[in-house]
């Protein structure tokens, strides 16, 4: 053989996984939160089983929306595996622009996915995206500074005893703010905190005709509620916190009380980052009084393979072993039971260890309470519950944030802010031929 042959003969067998198929660098686009860190830090276990590679594009939240929804309308190609959520997912299935996720192994074992998360990432019974971890919003808060005030939190309270318990929890002289809630502009940022939050005052985006309802009072009140009790006891700036920022101020011990993420629990109560980690509780998102509805969404983070990419195959084996029970078990192992990606998987809540971490059972509840079908008190032509699953809706939501944001940040007036966004939300839908 001569030296050139052997080269390519040595270079070939280099490429061959253990599965006899040849090795792939994937690339995933993914969001910079702490779980999606943490299975970056772990991907060397996925290479080692299978021979592919990784290379990761990790992007802040709305980055990564507009990245890859312009990579995939475009048919872009610039990424392997997407991270993508229940907004997305049917919609971007009825489109075909998904690979399904019907070829599964039965080591994954589809049928112990969450009911509710494999429903939100299904279009007509089909899977297009596996959810990597699950989430509901409940309230995280310190139970020292709850004592301090005289105040016992309820398991479901209402949103007049937040705003109670925050004004009593507040402590400008210590930079203790008695609540951080999201204002960041974005849909799925401040946007989705501010629908939900909406909803539990009983109001909704759209009637059954597609009308916009921001004329409405219950829009009025909820918007102002918000507004004055952010005021009274939020953070400066807080028009311009999302997740990221609010779980950093969590952590650092300048909130009484955060409502958000359920996934956000491993992170305030890891004593390596949490400067409170042993003083948090967790109770239900609240409601307004005599509302049904909870300030309750429900989200996965979940993977998707575009359609078109080159390397389906190994795309489709890191999508099993990310959120597979072996990669709950490795981060059990490495990272502790408190640090599994949570709110996927049925067996998790069903495993004795797991029981005993003290937000599994509050973030389960979490998910159950919350109904994408029925998301509002009034009837609506919609699903979903912190978006409306249309494909319009992101863009629209996109500008309705920016005018609450505007107003968090006093440059103009709630009403404005409404008036605003039934103008806009109106046109498109005209335009878009809802109405």
């Amino acid at each position: 053989m001569s030296f050139r042959n052997s080269v390519y003969a040595a270079t070939a067998m280099s490429l061959v996984t253990a599965g006899g198929a040849f090795a792939e660098i994937i690339t995933i686009a993914t969001v910079n939160n702490g779980d999606m860190i943490r299975m970056q830090g772990l991907t060397d276990d996925f290479t080692a089983k299978t021979g592919h590679e990784v290379e990761w594009v990790t992007l802040e939240e709305n980055v990564l929306r507009q990245r890859v929804t312009t990579d995939i309308s475009t048919k872009g190609g610039a990424f392997d595996i997407m991270t993508i959520g229940m907004y997305e997912t049917p919609i971007w299935g009825a489109n075909g622009w998904l690979v399904p996720l019907d070829d599964l192994s039965a080591e994954y074992d589809v049928d112990d996915l969450l009911p509710a998360m494999r429903s939100g990432l299904s279009h007509e019974g089909t899977l297009y995206a596996a959810p990597f971890y699950g989430e509901s919003s409940m309230i995280m808060y310190r139970t020292d500074l709850m004592e301090k005030a005289g105040l016992e939190m309820p398991k479901a309270p209402t949103w007049q005893f937040i705003r109670e318990a925050a004004a009593a929890m507040t402590d400008r002289d210590n930079d203790i703010n008695g609540i951080c809630l999201r204002g960041k502009a974005g849909w799925g940022e401040g946007g989705a905190f501010i629908t939900v939050t909406g909803n539990s005052f009983g109001a909704r985006w759209f009637d059954e005709d597609w009308n916009a309802q921001f004329d409405q009072p219950e829009w009025a009140e909820a918007l102002n509620f918000y507004v004055d009790m952010m005021n009274e006891s939020g953070p400066a700036g807080f028009a311009t916190n999302g997740f990221n920022e609010n779980l950093s101020l969590f952590q650092q011990g300048k909130c009484g009380m955060w409502i958000d993420a359920t996934v956000a629990a491993s992170f305030v109560t890891d004593p390596e980052d949490s400067t409170v980690a042993d003083k948090v509780g967790f109770a239900l998102a609240p409601n307004s009084e005599g509302v049904e509805k909870r300030a309750n969404w429900l989200w996965a983070w979940a993977l998707a393979i575009p359609a078109g990419t080159q390397k389906e195959d190994a795309a489709m084996q890191f999508i099993e072993w990310a959120t597979s029970k072996d990669y709950i078990e490795l981060v059990a192992e490495k990272e502790g039971w408190a640090n599994v990606p949570p709110g996927a998987r049925s067996s998790l809540y069903e495993n004795p260890e797991y029981q005993k971490v003290p937000f599994a059972q509050m973030t389960l509840d979490s998910i159950k309470a919350a109904d994408p079908q029925n998301p509002t008190v009034e009837p609506v032509p919609y699903v979903g519950i912190q978006f409306v699953a249309i494909p319009e809706f992101a863009g629209i939501a996109t500008e309705v944030s920016q005018e609450f944001s505007a107003a968090y940040a006093g440059q103009q007036t709630v009403e404005e802010a409404l008036a605003k966004a039934q103008a806009l939300t109106n046109d498109a839908m005209e335009a878009a031929g809802y109405r």
